[in-house]
């Protein structure tokens, strides 16, 4: 009997699959019934009943208009990825008295780097919000300084897609508790630390873990976008104006643009385009406009438009010479050229 039995098992290992889970089995895969079900007719009730309550679960929205577009649709290019491939992966930039590092990893994968940080530096935490990406540290004795200071490291994400920024935020101790100022007490304690974490980043890279609830709540998105509307497509940048325009600066040197002029109250910048400058970049620029053998936008001289319109809003445009609007292919090119090099 125990061969008989031994066999029995043999089969039913072999052929369990359409005995299960085939289609006349006991759990057949319904998941591709939808495509053959039919619809069917709305249900009637009696007279006296309403049927208010009654809905449709997945309900299709009747059509309109039906607008037949008036030249060929073109899908826009992907935006490339230009910018992580340029960026170290840690740096600390700089704009004015502010100073922050820009770190190339998600902000779920930088916070848990700070907290290891301050662990290994030995500095007692007063608070933590990883939903908002705070770390507050409590009092403490710093050498060369008569009195105590404590620290705000806030991270936040980056202006590209998977990347990071660290903000370090120093308060000096007085007679009476005062909330955390706008500006550090000390600019070169604040520097001072945001160096020292910033080399232990750089050091610990390869072995980031992540915070879940810090990539959940703080994002990696990145704070940059290119929107078409309905007259011209332009860049929506989350930043105020003072960052937007200084940042624009640096990306038109490294994007193919040769700046000629500029107006920073107006908030233009004049430019020629020159194209590629090495063969790595021509092969990108090839791609973005198709292959041509001299780029068609190569020595025409634009405007770059830097809009404030809220304080952590700014809209860059791209324009001609005179200020009339360019293609929308060439806008949308351009554009993407600047996008992976803001940051």
């Amino acid at each position: 009997m125990k061969p008989l039995f031994v066999a029995s098992l043999l089969c039913l290992s072999l052929s369990g699959c359409s005995w299960l889970f085939g289609e006349d089995g006991l759990f057949p895969d319904n998941s591709g019934r939808y495509q053959s079900a039919s619809e069917m007719e709305n249900l009637t009730l009696p007279e006296g009943l309403q049927s208010e309550s009654i809905q449709p679960m997945y309900p299709i929205p009747p059509i309109a208009n039906r607008v037949a577009l008036e030249t060929e649709f073109e899908v826009p290019r992907p935006t490339p990825l230009t910018a992580g491939s340029q960026m170290d992966q840690v740096r600390i930039q700089r704009l004015g008295d502010a100073s922050w590092a820009l770190v190339a990893v998600a902000p779920g994968q930088l916070w848990p780097q700070v907290r290891a940080f301050l662990s290994q530096s030995g500095m007692g935490l007063a608070a933590t919000n990883a939903e908002a990406g705070m770390i507050d540290t409590q009092w403490l004795e710093l050498l060369d300084s008569p009195l105590p200071s404590r620290f705000r490291f806030r991270v936040d994400s980056g202006i590209q897609r998977n990347t990071a920024e660290l903000h370090v935020l120093q308060q000096t101790k007085g007679a009476k508790l005062e909330p955390w100022p706008a500006q550090s007490d000390d600019l070169e304690l604040e520097r001072d630390m945001l160096r020292n974490v910033a080399q232990f980043i750089a050091n610990n890279a390869d072995a980031a873990p992540v915070s879940m609830i810090a990539d959940r709540s703080i994002g990696d998105s990145g704070r940059i976008v290119i929107e078409d509307g309905d007259v011209d497509t332009r860049l929506r940048l989350s930043l105020p104006f003072d960052r937007s325009w200084a940042s624009t600066g640096k990306a038109l040197d490294v994007s193919g643009f040769k700046i000629d002029d500029r107006n920073r109250s107006e908030g233009i910048y004049y430019v020629t385009f020159i194209g590629p400058q090495s063969e790595d970049d021509s092969g990108f620029f090839d791609w973005l406009w198709g292959g041509e053998e001299e780029h068609p936008l190569k020595g025409t001289k634009l405007r770059v438009l830097v809009e404030s319109i809220e304080e952590e809003l700014v809209y860059i445009r791209v324009v001609s010479e005179d200020g009339s609007a360019l293609e929308r292919r060439d806008q949308q090119g351009l554009l993407t050229l600047l996008k992976g090099n803001i940051s």
